[in-house]
């Protein structure tokens, strides 16, 4: 099989590198990161220059690519330089306006690709526990539209985003998949709440509250109840993104160590040579690629049948999740105490790579869901098994 990008991907990788690394330097990115808005805006509208956004889309949407191997390319791109300006959320959202919307609300996906609008993804709440379908937040019908009610957890860059793609619940209990619909609210719509903060891994995120808000019928994405699988689609892109965005990560982590193994001294030699560091050092290395592989997989099946679709992505979550920690920790422990320097850039590395295991579920979680999509299935029918390993064996 042939791993190997076309020549467009490659020019768009080979092109956005360099942006990243000429332009997005560490201390540029730290003080973007730590900055009241959280994100650069002149920087967000040279990433749409470039076309980057644009590669998100396919051309029915005003885009030029959109497969998943066009979003694992970019993310492991933006992973390399721990990028914090809105790509996964406009992803998501821009997948679902894309997917479901009307012709009003998919005009919208253009705005996102020329960098002049930001939206937000407004789903995870506070009891949720990554569960995607548990959603307690309700729109009711109320005349010729909606009230809605509610609160939302962690969303990305709310303080900053014109419009929120809301889940509601508008029909049965807080657990069904059936009754979950989608609506597009506007971030200055009477009643709509926003207290921002500061995220741990650099940018902002904040806490939105629906109070009352009143929806025309316009507001809903698809047909009311049946939302979720365009937010399960929707998701899923993000998920690949959030993967090959830690494989980008990794491999910038992964370097500094190595050259930080090459050059730091100890008895007059460098601590490459001694051999259990070697060891430790290859068998990260091993597990690297696995990573890399499940993200492979989860691109390829992006665009196939959905229950493969969704085997392949929480398969590349856990393996993310737990290779991602082991990176972090293996990295910091074989460069010591100045590991853990918030000067390093690796420091920075390590604590992206831990939390990128907690966005849109976890290791556990993903564990779990895969195993339970593949209730029923035949062994020829499994595909993209994780390996599971017992921390320390």
């Amino acid at each position: 099989m042939n791993f190997q990008h076309s020549e467009d991907r490659r020019m768009l990788a080979d092109t956005l590198n360099r942006f990243v690394s000429e332009q997005y330097g560490f201390a540029t990115r730290d003080a973007i990161a730590r900055s009241a808005q959280g994100f650069s805006t002149e920087l967000w509208a040279r990433f749409a220059e470039l076309g980057v956004i644009g590669a998100l889309f396919d051309e029915a949407s005003g885009g030029f690519g959109g497969g998943g191997f066009d979003i694992a390319v970019v993310f492991e791109s933006l992973g390399r330089g721990l990028v914090v300006e809105p790509f996964l959320d406009t992803l998501i959202v821009g997948r679902a306006l894309a997917r479901a919307g009307n012709d009003a609300q998919r005009a919208l996906v253009g705005s996102l690709i020329d960098g002049s609008r930001i939206v937000a993804l407004a789903h995870g709440e506070p009891d949720s526990h990554y569960e995607l379908a548990r959603v307690t937040t309700r729109a009711q019908r109320d005349g010729n539209g909606w009230t809605l009610n509610g609160a939302k957890a962690v969303v990305q860059h709310g303080e900053h985003a014109s419009h929120f793609l809301v889940s509601a619940r508008t029909h049965g209990d807080e657990d069904d998949e059936a009754g979950i619909s989608l609506f597009m609210v506007a971030r200055d719509a009477a009643g709509v709440g926003v207290r921002g903060y500061r995220k741990i891994d650099g940018g902002r995120a904040a806490e939105v509250s629906f109070d009352n808000v009143r929806l025309g019928d316009d507001a809903l994405l698809g047909p009311a109840d049946q939302g979720f699988a365009t937010l399960e689609y929707a998701v899923s892109c993000g998920v690949l993104a959030l993967c090959a965005e830690a494989v980008g990560a990794m491999d910038v982590a992964k370097d500094y160590t190595l050259d930080y193994l090459r050059t730091r001294k100890q008895f007059g030699v460098p601590i490459g040579s001694f051999q259990a560091l070697q060891h430790r050092m290859a068998g990260l290395l091993l597990e690297i690629e696995q990573a890399r592989s499940a993200v492979i997989n989860a691109a390829a099946a992006l665009d196939g049948e959905r229950h493969a679709r969704e085997r392949a992505a929480s398969a590349a979550k856990y393996s993310i999740g737990r290779i991602g920690t082991l990176v972090a920790e293996e990295c910091i422990q074989l460069h010591g105490g100045i590991g853990m320097t918030w000067e390093l850039p690796l420091a920075h590395y390590a604590k992206r790579l831990v939390m990128i295991d907690h966005q849109l579920g976890d290791e556990d979680h993903h564990l779990e869901r895969f195993v339970a999509l593949g209730v029923g299935q035949g062994v020829g029918e499994c595909q993209a098994v994780p390996a599971v390993r017992v921390r320390g064996a």
